[in-house]
C-alpha cells in the first residue's frame, strides 16, 4: 500500500460521473425492503457525496451519514447535507473505512467502490453485522478488475528503474479485495441470505487518452499523491503511462472501449420473529 493516504480530487472523480454512479444505482435495486418506516443508513466511503443522496430518494425517510477519509471530499460532499423532502437527513463525518467502527445500529450499512482500498476489510464485516438491525443489510460493490492492462502497466511503470525509488509503495498492486465467491462463504457463515454477482461493464469513453482520465480520478491516485508538487516528474509519468494505455487500449471510430469488472455484495441479516 502506498505510505501516504492518496490524496483526492472530487472534480476528476466526478469526470466520469454517469459511468461511476451506474453500478451504485444497480447495487440500491438488490437491496430489499429495510426494517423501520425510517431507516438509519451508513454509506462508508461516501466520496463526494452525489451518490449518497440517492439514498434519501430511495428511503426518503432516512437518516443518512456519509463518511469519508478525505477532507476534499468531504468539503465537496457536505453541500449535499441537511433535510431532505421526504423528512429524511443527510450528513457527513470524517471516518477511516479501515477503522470506522458503527457507535449505533444500521438498517443498512452501505459502501460503493471503496473496500477495495481496505486491507482485511472482509474482517471487519462481523462488527458491522452486528450493528444491523434484524433483517437490515450490509450491501457494497468493489472493483475486480486488477488484471486488467490499465492496472498491470501501472505497476509495471512505477516499478521501472526510472521510478522505482520515488514510486516504489505505488508499485505494490496486492489486491485487497476477494473473488464473489469468497464474499459469498464468508457472509453466509455469518449467518446472512447473501447475494452475489459479477458485471463487466463496457465503458464507452470519449476524448484523447480517455482512460488516463479515467485513471486519474482513481487508479493514479496514490502516485499522483507521490509525486506531489513535481509537475515535471507528474507530467513526464502520465506521458508514458497514456502510451501505453492508448496500445492496450486503443481508440476505435466511435471512441475507446474501457471493460471493467465490478463484483457486488448483499447480505441481508437474519430477521428475529416474535
Amino acid at each position: 500500500m502506498p505510505s501516504a493516504a492518496p490524496a483526492w480530487d472530487p472534480q476528476q472523480y466526478l469526470h466520469h460521473t454517469d459511468h461511476r454512479t451506474r453500478p451504485f444505482h444497480e447495487l440500491l435495486a438488490r437491496v430489499p425492503a429495510l426494517p423501520g418506516p425510517a431507516p438509519r443508513i451508513a454509506d462508508i466511503g461516501c466520496g463526494p457525496g452525489n451518490v449518497t443522496t440517492q439514498l434519501g430518494h430511495r428511503w426518503p425517510a432516512a437518516r443518512v451519514t456519509g463518511f469519508d477519509n478525505s477532507p476534499e471530499m468531504l468539503e465537496a460532499a457536505r453541500a449535499y447535507a441537511g433535510p431532505t423532502p421526504g423528512g429524511g437527513h443527510l450528513d457527513f463525518r470524517a471516518a477511516d473505512a479501515a477503522h470506522w467502527a458503527p457507535e449505533e445500529t444500521y438498517d443498512l450499512i452501505i459502501a460503493n467502490a471503496a473496500l477495495q482500498w481496505v486491507e482485511g476489510h472482509a474482517d471487519r464485516f462481523p462488527d458491522w453485522l452486528g450493528h444491523l438491525a434484524p433483517g437490515g443489510t450490509l450491501a457494497f460493490q468493489v472493483p475486480g478488475n486488477y488484471s486488467a492492462p490499465s492496472h498491470i502497466l501501472l505497476a509495471e511503470l512505477c516499478a521501472a528503474p526510472k521510478w522505482r525509488a520515488r514510486l516504489g509503495d505505488s508499485a505494490d498492486r496486492r489486491v485487497l479485495t476477494l473473488e464473489p465467491d469468497e464474499y459469498f462463504q464468508h457472509l453466509t457463515c455469518l449467518g446472512c441470505e447473501t447475494d452475489v454477482w459479477e458485471t463487466t461493464y463496457l465503458h464507452h469513453l470519449q476524448g484523447p487518452d480517455p482512460v488516463l482520465e479515467w485513471t486519474k480520478g482513481t487508479a493514479l491516485r496514490p502516485v499522483l499523491t507521490a509525486l506531489g508538487d513535481d509537475r515535471a516528474a507528474r507530467e513526464e509519468f502520465l506521458a508514458e503511462y497514456a502510451a501505453l494505455l492508448r496500445t492496450a487500449y486503443p481508440a476505435g471510430p466511435h471512441g475507446t472501449v474501457f471493460p471493467f469488472r465490478r463484483i457486488f455484495v448483499v447480505a441481508r441479516k437474519e430477521a428475529v420473529f416474535a
